[in-house]
This record gives structure tokens, sequence and C-alpha cells, in this order.
């Protein structure tokens, strides 16, 4: 069949075959007009347009007053770049081993492997500190960008085709339903989408013997910029490079696919060891990370999987398959075309119909996700499947516009999809409209491609009994005719593409839970932690700012902490102390108490209160108090741990157990319906301690305060209710919205004497001078000290410790802080943090960087070898 589309489309771009253009071989304008580099350009270009589009729409940042910041976007990801710009700009009191700033301190070269690590967050660096929301917005957008440009270059690479259709293609991938219902609010994830097509490339390269040191640097930028994603990109382009070696003609013989074979897995294994350094911290981090209650894959109806291919459609719970009503059109006319050749239609074919069955089938399911089904979306690999759709279309599309029996075959299925979606809860008001108008301008940009193609075959004679066209009207046919059916190709896709963007943002905001923008409020707490800030004499905690993470954003030293690699220990110990957590336990939030304000030597406490509700479309508002209060050094010196006067597993006996002093009265509790009674002395703090409980508390003669239990996910923390009438009697009435569900011990009266007596004593007997570098901690002590030393931070793996001159040793634990026996010899105790993994990863990484040497030398003796005349070198 004459390459129809192709030809249109090269007539686009100034050229007809190879030689069309009077341009200099080598020029910068024939470089740039060169499908090769114009496909990708041209893809980067409609994809960001599109992206800033579907914003504008939507009315979110930057291009409207509404937050972005939805679910982990706001609580997770804004806040770590922003850490991140403070780290690489040294502003931070931690360093790359260590993160003092959050859960009173963390792995975070872990946090930097998996959130972090990509190449393209080095962009923060470009944006002052007040404007990191439109830092992390222009990160999304440029991986966005990247991945439409390299899936352009992937396709015009695996075959010669109209570079347009490859540029359309590209965007259409880039911007799929799963990058705007899942990759644009989890940057981290975009890295895989950038990557799936790069590994591909790297497939082609070993298929075809290229290469051999670029494709394993390849492989190990993807894994290191988000090895989770990068791990199922691998997946599918070990699926393409198969279908490529059962295909393909360059590698019709058995010995051919094999060595093609061998040599991509030489170059994954090589480019996964050098990104060992950085996926084993990540890998060990996990090990030891707060687990999350394990899920039970359960597939999606076959009507929602089939929704999810038609504009418009938004859930966690069935895969995210839109690319585009004429990309998918173009994928489904492939297995008609008899323009294609058998063997590839039937390969692309097989694998795109057993990639969406293995999204279905829990084992397959399983190694999508390295064993372990996810929390929250189970679909997270599925832009793996929008690649292979695109590049089935373009092996539809790549030899010019399927015929007429393809194009009515593929239209019928696309037809029948969309009627069989029709029942799925996931269809909008907006879905069968944009579906229709993008298929009716899909179909006239293939009607007018078909008309152009019918008019410009070669030799045709004009019909009997009809004047012959002239040669000036032949030639504007020739050039209005194929403009216009690029311009309705893009037209289709592109709106399709912006309605569903601009959808998704309106639907996830109206059903997650959001984040406000960053404003007032964070500069205000901001401003004041920095003025306050004494780090290491003590911690400055910046108290409830929204979003969470918010240490990351406004300083401080304080618990609030979110990430994947949250350690048990740390969620466990805070948990068990009267904090409150989100997310199951991997974000711990802060506690307003004097207790443990004491116990993590937080001498400054910052408060702040809205001053009006907070809003999608407003920066928040608050007034900021900040108070100072005597505490404990850092390091503190406690004797052999003494049985506890309040035995049991209530938070306020473990916050004595750790204090080593009484400053509680637990007091009898009883209950009376919705009533909660008991006695304690007058004049002391009332606290009420319930993490299951969700609704209202109220002290007699105080004001109502509010609890948000929801177990698994969220635990509430122990929380003031006022102070003790001199009756002694407290009296505390609940207002539940569900089952009340209280411990043995929901009630704990704080006599401040008793904690001030305390104080001072461990103020006494603690360190007399703390120094903290990066990741270390040295505390000079009193001479004669005997006992442990306890530094008030969570003992994760990966402290050493040791007293006076000692070798370092494995932290010891005392009740989850880090410790250090004492034996009344030692003035100074040091403790260091290291990575758990990082000695291994280093040394698979130096071996793979060897092998990666090794493998350039001998492909470098190799090409000499085969360039070398037969008679040998030419003697002068």
């Amino acid at each position: 069949m004459p390459p129809a589309a192709e030809t249109v489309l090269d007539e686009v771009d100034g050229e007809e075959g190879n030689g069309g253009s009077k341009l200099r071989p080598g020029s910068p304008r024939r470089r740039l007009r060169s499908p090769a580099v114009a496909g990708p350009l041209s893809a980067a270009l409609l994809t960001a347009v599109l992206l800033a589009l579907a914003t504008r729409l939507s009315r979110s940042y930057p291009f409207g007053p509404v937050t972005r910041n939805i679910v982990d976007l706001g609580q997770q990801y804004l806040p770590f770049h922003a850490y991140w710009r403070s780290f690489l700009l040294g502003e931070t009191h931690g360093d790359a081993f260590l993160n003092w700033n959050s859960g009173f301190g963390a792995n975070f070269l872990g946090d930097i492997g998996t959130y972090l690590s990509s190449p393209f967050d080095l962009l923060v660096v470009l944006f002052p500190a007040d404007r990191i929301e439109l830092a992390l917005y222009v990160v999304t957008a440029v991986k966005i960008t990247a991945a439409g440009a390299a899936m352009a270059l992937l396709l015009l690479r695996m075959r010669p085709g109209p570079w347009p259709v490859a540029a359309v293609l590209g965007s259409a991938y880039a911007l799929s339903g799963w990058t705007f219902n899942f990759g644009a609010t989890v940057p981290m994830w975009l890295d895989g989408l950038v990557a799936f097509p790069l590994l591909c490339l790297v497939g082609e390269w070993a298929r075809t013997g290229r290469r051999p040191v670029l494709g394993p640097v390849v492989v190990a930028l993807a894994w290191t910029a988000n090895f989770y994603t990068a791990y199922m990109a691998t997946i599918g382009a070990a699926v393409v490079l198969l279908v490529r070696l059962l295909t393909a003609e360059e590698t019709a013989g058995a010995r051919q696919r094999l060595a093609g074979a061998l040599r991509a897995a030489r170059g994954v294994l090589i480019g996964i060891g050098l990104a060992a350094p950085l996926v084993v911290v990540v890998f060990l981090g996990t090990k030891v990370a707060d687990p999350t209650p394990e899920t039970t894959f359960v597939p999606a109806a076959w009507v929602e999987v089939l929704a999810r291919f038609l504009p418009a459609t938004a859930s966690l719970a069935s895969p995210a398959l839109f690319i585009g009503t004429p990309a998918l059109a173009l994928a489904l006319t492939l297995p008609f075309n008899g323009a294609v050749a058998p063997r590839v239609r039937a390969g692309w074919s097989a694998a795109v119909v057993l990639v969406t069955l293995s999204l279905q089938w829990e084992p397959t399911h399983l190694l999508w996700h390295a064993g372990a089904s996810p929390n929250g979306g189970p679909y997270r690999q599925t832009f793996v499947l929008c690649g292979l759709l695109i590049v089935a279309g373009w092996f539809s599309a790549a030899r010019g516009v399927p015929r007429p029996p393809a194009l009515l075959a593929g239209g019928a299925l696309l037809g029948l999809l969309a009627w069989a979606a029709h029942g799925s809860m996931d269809i909008d008001r907006w879905t069968y409209p944009a579906f229709g108008v993008a298929a009716a301008l899909a179909l006239a940009a293939a009607l007018v491609a078909l008309l152009h193609h019918r008019r410009t075959t070669a030799g045709e004679p004009p019909a009997p009994g009809t004047a012959p066209v002239s040669p000036a009207r032949a030639l504007t046919t020739a050039r209005v005719l194929p403009v216009l059916a690029v311009f309705l190709l893009v037209a289709a896709q592109a709106g399709e593409a912006a309605v569903t963007g601009k959808r998704m943002e309106e639907q996830q905001r109206d059903k997650v839970s959001w984040s406000p923008r960053i404003g007032p409020w964070h500069t205000a707490v901001a401003d004041e932690v920095a003025r306050a800030d004494a780090w290491p004499k003590y911690r400055t905690e910046p108290g409830e700012v929204p979003g969470g993470n918010d240490v990351l954003i406004v300083g401080g030293q304080g618990a609030d902490y979110y990430s994947s690699l949250t350690a048990e220990v740390t969620s466990r110990t805070l948990a068990s102390l009267g904090f409150g957590y989100y997310a199951k336990g991997r974000h711990p939030v802060t506690l307003d108490n004097p207790v443990t304000d004491v116990l993590f030597s937080i001498g400054t406490r910052v408060r702040s209160v809205p001053t009006e509700p907070v809003r999608q479309d407003a920066l928040p508002r608050a007034t900021v108090s900040v108070a100072t209060t005597p505490v404990p050094p850092l390091v503190t010196v406690r004797p052999t741990k003494r049985p506890a006067t309040h035995p049991g597993d209530s938070a306020f006996a473990e916050q004595e157990r750790l204090l080593g002093a009484d400053v509680y009265e637990l007091p009898a509790v009883s209950r009376d319906g919705r009533t909660v009674s008991a006695r304690c002395p007058a004049g002391s703090q009332a606290w009420f301690w319930a993490p299951e409980y969700r609704g209202g508390a109220t002290l007699a003669g105080e004001p109502r305060v509010d609890f948000e239990g929801k177990p698994p996910a969220v635990r509430a923390p122990m929380r003031a209710l006022g102070t003790v009438p001199g009756s002694g009697e407290v009296r505390i009435e609940l207002s539940p919205e569900r089952k009340v569900r209280l411990p043995r011990q929901p009630v704990g009266c704080l006599v401040p004497a008793r904690l001030d007596s305390a104080v001072r004593q461990l103020t006494a007997t603690g360190a007399t001078e703390v120094r903290a570098t990066g990741h270390t901690v040295t505390a000079e002590l009193p001479p004669g000290s005997t006992g442990t030393a306890v530094l008030a931070a969570p003992r994760i793996s990966g402290w050493r410790c040791a007293a006076g001159d000692a070798e370092p040793r494995p932290a010891r634990a005392y009740e989850g802080l880090v410790a250090i026996p004492l034996d009344g010899r030692a003035t100074t105790v040091t403790c260091s943090f290291r990575p758990p993994g990082l000695k291994l990863g280093g040394a698979v990484g130096l071996a793979a960087l060897l092998a990666l040497i090794a493998t350039g030398v001998l492909h470098r003796r190799a090409r000499r070898r085969t360039e070398q005349p037969a008679d040998g070198p030419a003697v002068a």
C-alpha cells in the first residue's frame, strides 16, 4: 500500500521523501526539520501547551487560584521538595544521611532515593523559597513533557513514519489518563513515565548491538530517579523487546535474537547495579518502615476497565487507560491493517491483550508491584499499557492511514467499547460529548488524508469526461489537505486531553482530601521558627500548619513526618507516647504536650490559629504565638530502669517510664452513657487519650475539644481538656460520631510541680554541651556519669554510638530512643547515623562501574577489529 499519511506529512515538513529539501546536509535548520528532532520537539511543545491549558481550565495554580495540593501532593511531595531546595542550598541542619527536621530525626538518604533523586528535581533551586509550589509544578510539567518527547523519539526509531503523527502519539502517551489521575499528583512516579520509552530505546540498542555503554547509563538514571516505577517500566520494556525480537526483520535469526536478549539483560543488570547505592538503601528502608495493613487485590469490573479508556473518567479503583480517542482508534485498527506484516500485527496485538489481562489477575498484579499489593491505587503500572497501545497505534499508522476496511473494523471496536462502558459509575457528564467530538474530528482527519492520497497517487489519470487538474491547483491541494488533516488530528487529540485534564482535577478536588496553597500562615510560622531556632541546644516545634509535614516547609525540628519509609520504631514509639498519626502510621503528627516536650527537648513551641476558614481557592492566614519553656538538653543521663509506679499500656504511663518520674495522677474512671467521670487534684491539667475516638470531648466549664480517630488509618493524639476545678471532679461529656472505643486509662491529670521537678533533675544530670553536625551528635557529660545516656531521637536502624574513646557500636534503645551505656569514666558520647545498605550498595555500584568500563573497552576493541581491513593495516 502506498504510504499515504507519510507522504502527506512529509510534505508538511517541507520534504518529499529524502529529496524535497534544498537545505545543506548538517545545517541547523535541516537538523531541526529532521523527523528525529522535529517529532520529539513537537510532542514536547504540544504536551506542555495542553497540560497548561488543562490546568487553566480547572482554575488550578499556577493558572488559577485553586490549590492543586490534593492528598500526598500536599502532604508529602510539596514539603519534600521545599526541604530539598533548602538542602541543596545548604540551609538545613542535617545532611544527605539524616534529616533533623522530620520525625525527630529521619533517614534522609532513603527519602532522597524515594522522592527526590530525579535529575528533574534539581530545578527547584532555580525558584525562591516562597515559590516552591510553582517549582513543583514546573518539575511536574517538565517530566510530563519529557515523557512525550521520549515516546515520539522511540516511535520514530522503531519504524520510520510521519513525524507529526509521532508527535501527536507522544503527547497522547504523556497526557494519558494515568498521568492526570496519578502522575500529576505523585510527581515521583512521572519518572517511570519518562523511563518506559527510554528503556524501550535501550532495548532497541541492545537488539541491534549499539550503544552498550549508554544503555546501562540510561537504565541507571531511570532506576535512580524512581526505582519503583522504573521496575514496572523495565518489565514493560522487556515485553516490547520480546515482541521486537520476534517480529523485527533485522533480528530474523534465532542466534541474533538470543544475542540481543543477552545484551539487553547485561545492560539492565549493569544499570541497576550502578543505581544500587540508592536502591539498596531504599529497599532496606522499606524493610524497617512502618508496615501498612495487607491488601488483597480485587480486580475491577470489566465495565469499569472499559470506561477508563474514555475521556474525563477518574478513579483509584480501576486502571486509567485513556490515551485519547484518535490514538486508541489507531491502536484498534492494527489487527485489521493489511499493510502491516501479519507477525507484527499478531505480536503487538497479543502483547496489548496479555498485558491488559495481567492487570486483572492477582499473580501478575503482584509481579507488577514487586510482590506486594499496594495500599491505594492497585493499577500503578497502567502507564506501561498506555505506552503499548501508543506503539500499536504507531505501527498501524507509520506506513500511512489505514485503509477503509481497517478503519471500519477499528471504529466498530471503538464504538462497541464505548457502548459497553455506558453503565460505569466513573462516566462523567463530559465523557461521551468529548468522546463523540474527538471521534468525529479523528474520522474527518482520516478521510482528508485518504482523499489527499487518492489525489496524489502517482500516475493516476483524470477520470473520463473530466478536465485535467491544473498544476497550480494540484500543488495547492497537495499542501492544503495535509495541513488540514494534521490540524483535525491535533484538534481531536488536544481537545479531548484538555477536557480530561480539567475534569480529572476537578473531580479529585471534590472527592479526596486536600491541603491549601502555601501562604501567609506558613510564612508567619517560618519567620517565628527562624527567630526562635536554637538547635542543637533544644528543638523548636512549629506546631500545626495546614498541609502536614509542615516542618519541611517552615523549619524547626518537630515530630511531623510523612514518608513511605517512616520507620516502624518512630511510628510505634511516638504512638505509645500519645502522638497521633495519619496514613496508617506513616505520618506521625505533633503532640502539644509538656511532658513529651521535655522528653524530646522541645524548648520553643509555635502555635497558630487560622483567622478564617481554610479554603481551596484562598491563601491561608493565621495568628501565631511563640512559647519558650525550660527543657533538658538533647542528651540526658538516666539511671538503670526502675519499675513503673503506674504499670500498664497507657500513653500516660509510657511517658512516665521514659521520663523517669511520676507526673500524672491516673484516676479510676467510670462511664455512664456518654459521660466519663474521675477525680483528680485541683488545679492539675486534665488530659484525654482516646486514639480511636472520633468526636468531641468537653470538660465541664471548658470548650469542646475534637478528636479524629479513624482506625486503622488515623490515630487521634492525646489532647488537653482544661484545668481540674477546685472540687477535683473531672466530668467529660462525649459527642461521638461513631461507636465509642476508649482505652483502659483514657484520663490523666498532669501535676505541673512534679514535671518541673523532673525537668530540673534531668537538666542537672544531662549533657553540659551538645554539638550536632549533619548526621553526628556529640555531647559533653558531667564527670562520673553512670547509667544510660539517652539521645532524644527514635532509635531507627543506622545509629552507631560510642562513649568516650570506645569503638562505635550499633546504638541501644531506651524505650524506643537512642541509648548509650555509661560506665562512669566517659565524659563524652558520640552518635552518628549511616543509612543501612550504604556500604553494600556502594560495593555493588563499584562492581557495576567496573563491568561498564569493561563492556566499553571490549566493544571498542570488537569495533576496531570489524573496521580493520582484511589484509591488515596499511603501511606508510
